[in-house]
């Protein structure tokens, strides 16, 4: 796989300039969905690379991240005269750049495209690293890809168009990497406040430079990148369960999932009850709850079964020793999700 190139910007409009310049193509086309259509194509819209791009726009949330807007996203690209030369920039949220990304990795057997994730969570976990997808069947990023973006460009200036929530969302795929990095960096990251306090772009940096150098080392997840998925077979299951009720933001189900997940940690693992508790103080203080009943066990153990993790029958997860003491393939049985289970209702 194609090495990518994670630029932070102080000029998005340089940045992109000199991004598309690099790429050669005969075609631009900029995947957009109708919030970014309004709130972040004006900021990059007068650049003069843009001059020519044709626009596709989609619905917005992860509702859409479905087989029929990838259907017409490859209609669009066909309509709009694409060939296997042309360019793909795919501006938006995690939603965006995933299936954007999927769409152009697929066009023609694939054509390039740039990253230009706009919200905090898409710029430090979806926009890099490769992973491009849709759901399916009611599962979460059941269908995709693995295939780098030629660039990420990554420009704190899009967060001021971003709601609490949506910040919060990021966050959580964050102290994952803190988690899953040093003490120093959990630590800084359980003691900020990211509603009353600005993320820099520096922040951003330090918390991309973890999943770079994890997807460095294993980019089509056979080893240690599945260390990112801590948090993520419960979260995915909680998701999951939300899409068929009420949907919630994917670093919402993250943050529940680390709850279930550090528990098992300090139960089979060893991982600090300390730790673990203050982790748990900040989800809960931050993120509230997903209100779940014992009823809903064999639903959220069914979809965990679905998780991409496991091999065979067995349940799958990224569990930690200690800060950073990442320990991949572990099992829990059912009995034992259970009770981690209940000690998220509990907590």
């Amino acid at each position: 796989m194609k090495q990518q190139k994670v630029i932070i910007s102080q000029n998005i409009r340089k940045a992109l300039d000199e991004a598309v310049a690099a790429c050669s193509h005969d075609r631009l086309l900029v995947l957009v969905d109708e919030t970014t259509l309004k709130a972040c194509w004006p900021l990059v819209c007068q650049c003069p690379s843009m001059h020519d791009a044709q626009l596709i726009t989609i619905g917005c949330t992860d509702t859409h991240k479905t087989l029929d807007t990838l259907s017409f996203v490859w209609s669009e690209m066909q309509r709009l005269g694409a060939t296997r030369h042309s360019l793909m920039v795919n501006l938006g949220g995690g939603m965006v750049t995933d299936l954007g990304g999927f769409a152009a990795s697929t066009f023609k057997r694939g054509i390039a495209y740039i990253n230009i994730p706009t919200t905090l969570l898409s710029m430090v976990d979806a926009s890099v690293g490769g992973k491009t997808g849709i759901n399916f069947g009611g599962l979460k990023n059941e269908i995709g890809v693995f295939n780098n973006a030629c660039c990420v460009i990554l420009d704190t200036e899009f967060l001021h168009t971003m709601d609490r929530e949506n910040i919060l969302s990021g966050y959580a795929e964050m102290l994952k990497h803190g988690l899953i990095s040093t003490k120093e960096r959990w630590s800084q990251l359980v003691c900020f406040s990211p509603v009353t306090s600005h993320i820099t772009s520096e922040m951003v940096a330090d918390n991309v430079s973890v999943k770079q150098h994890i997807v460095t080392e294993d980019p089509t997840e056979h080893g240690i990148r599945k260390a990112l998925n801590l948090g993520h077979t419960a979260g995915h299951a909680f998701e999951s369960l939300a899409l068929e009720r009420q949907p919630i933001l994917h670093g919402y189900a993250v943050a529940y999932g680390l709850i279930v997940e550090l528990y098992l940690c300090c139960v089979k693992t060893g991982f600090p009850t300390d730790i673990m508790r203050q982790t748990v103080a900040f989800i809960k203080e931050n993120y509230g709850r997903m209100a779940i009943t014992c009823d809903d066990y064999p639903r959220l153990i069914e979809l965990m079964h679905h998780d991409k993790k496991n091999v065979g029958n067995t349940i799958n997860f990224t569990l930690l020793g200690h800060v950073g003491d990442i320990r991949i393939d572990q099992t829990a049985t059912e009995d034992e999700i259970k009770e981690a289970l209940d000690f998220y209702r509990e907590c």
